[in-house]
């Protein structure tokens, strides 16, 4: 992104670990020329109830922008199994039950889709201006396989079992250091397509 863009993006999350990510992947890819702001304490977010990860979105960052009146993001994501006709997909976070930890969501995914079947990583990030009345939607994808047993210690969710195809053979995501993972993450990929986006906006 040029270094000539300067703005503000409000997060609309609360999850920490999604916010980190952000954080960094913003850092790294617009030089630290966009500002993350953290989403108020006071700002509801709706629920997630739409069928795809886009409809899951958009309606977290519209709530934010409408809270706050600042430009604001928002991101639904999660994994599909081909064996498994694309489960557990928008239900990611709640694949082993409504308040699963991520271990008991990775253990079932385990325990129902085969070692080394087909994965992909699914990251839709919704962008809401209300004062530009400016909507859009990016989307980034990391396909993969699932790994025999879980290894490493970085990233969160799934990462444990992901072995990403454009990945260092036999890592899996949570054995990729930060800039290696952020090079082909579906979260990475859909952060640059906002990025691009932006610096379209900014040079008009």
């Amino acid at each position: 992104m040029s270094k000539t863009v300067s703005l503000q993006l409000l997060l609309a999350t609360r999850n920490e670990h999604k916010r980190r990510e952000f954080a960094r992947l913003l850092a790294r890819e617009a030089d630290a020329h966009v500002r993350l702001l953290v989403l108020p304490a006071g700002v509801a977010l709706p629920p997630e109830q739409g069928g795809t990860f886009a409809e899951n979105a958009l309606p977290k960052a519209r709530a934010a922008a409408a809270a706050t009146c600042e430009a604001s993001i928002a991101d639904d994501s999660g994994i599909e199994a081909a064996a498994l006709a694309g489960a557990p997909g928008i239900r990611s976070a709640r694949y082993a039950g409504e308040h699963a930890s991520d271990q008991e969501n990775l253990e079932k995914l385990l325990r129902e889709a085969p070692a080394g079947s087909a994965l992909q990583y699914v990251c839709a990030i919704a962008y809401v201006d209300c004062a530009a009345d400016v909507e859009r939607v990016f989307e980034g994808r990391c396909s993969g396989r699932l790994a025999a047993a879980p290894r490493g210690r970085r990233g969160f969710g799934y990462d444990p079992a992901f072995l990403p195809d454009d990945g260092p053979a036999g890592l899996t995501m949570a054995e990729l250091s930060d800039a290696q993972k952020d090079a082909i993450s579906h979260r990475g990929r859909a952060v640059r397509s906002l990025l691009r986006f932006l610096e379209e906006i900014d040079r008009r």
